[in-house]
């Protein structure tokens, strides 16, 4: 089992750069950072966590921006999105950020996407909460067209272009992996348009049953990486029956210091079941 770290990268915390040389020197394979454009002042979309919105998803780097410098001073460290908002972003920029990163990372991008859940931040962005899900799909298979096809073209319901050119080309082929996150109503994306399952979360005992369910959806074995996994023994050894492939730690927002004491503790936890 793989042990990786997600996190929000904000302009409070630990740097990116700082934050990726501490990973790699303690041998973790990879780190998904979290995504929000913006949050809207007025909010109405309860938070899925309960209570106040914490200040750091009004806080969070540009994902690419981030990622991209962590690669500059990184060799083998994997580059995630945990997760990239889809509904909020243009397919076709998009695209060519992943792309970008995957050449300049020298193919260490992996795309982990998801629909969202703050309803008025898609809207400023012009996006119905309804159809998100449609969209996001969409999106995702212009992306994958303009990632492979050397002369890309896409018409659909919501993504329209007719013959272009887009490069660069990802050094992985036929592209990034996609992680797909969400729960069980991401399944059908997952089948269709993943490369994994990005579990926010889900406890052992949970998932099991859950991992059934989708290889029976998609009709074959698809790998799955938890967001936010407990760091306590035994949860880490049921992930391990039930061939989870990555684990990935959540490490707090915290100053320099703080972050890498942390982390120094987690290392010290993963190296025992590597």
């Amino acid at each position: 089992m793989k042990f990786g770290v997600s996190t929000f990268i904000t302009d409070q915390g630990i740097s990116p750069t700082s934050l990726g040389t501490a990973l790699e020197e303690r041998a973790f394979d990879s780190l998904f950072i979290a995504e929000h454009s913006h949050i809207p002042a007025d909010r109405q979309t309860p938070y899925p966590g309960g209570g106040e919105l914490p200040e750091i998803y009004y806080r969070t780097l540009d994902p690419f921006v981030a990622l991209t410098a962590i690669g500059v001073v990184t060799e083998r460290l994997l580059l995630g999105t945990g997760i990239a908002l889809i509904p909020q972003r243009d397919p076709i920029i998009t695209a060519k950020e992943v792309a970008s990163l995957d050449l300049i990372s020298g193919g260490r991008v992996i795309f982990g996407i998801g629909v969202g859940w703050n309803r008025e931040e898609m809207r400023n962005h012009g996006t119905d909460p309804s159809t998100r899900g449609r969209l996001t799909d969409e999106r995702l298979r212009a992306m994958r067209e303009l990632w492979t096809a050397e002369k890309a073209e896409f018409h659909g319901e919501f993504v329209n272009f007719d013959p272009v050119f887009a490069w660069p080309k990802p050094v992985q082929r036929p592209h990034p992996p996609i992680y797909v996150g969400g729960g069980e109503g991401a399944f059908p994306r997952v089948a269709q348009l993943g490369d994994a399952w990005l579990a926010n979360s889900v406890p052992p005992q949970e998932l099991g049953p859950q991992i059934e369910r989708l290889h029976a959806r998609a009709e074959r074995e698809v790998p799955v990486t938890v967001y936010a996994a407990p760091d306590e023994p035994e949860q880490i050894e049921g992930y391990g029956r039930l061939g989870v492939e990555r684990l990935l730690f959540y490490v707090p927002t915290m100053p320099e210091r703080e972050t890498l004491a942390h982390l120094d503790r987690l290392a010290e936890v993963a190296a025992r079941y590597r």
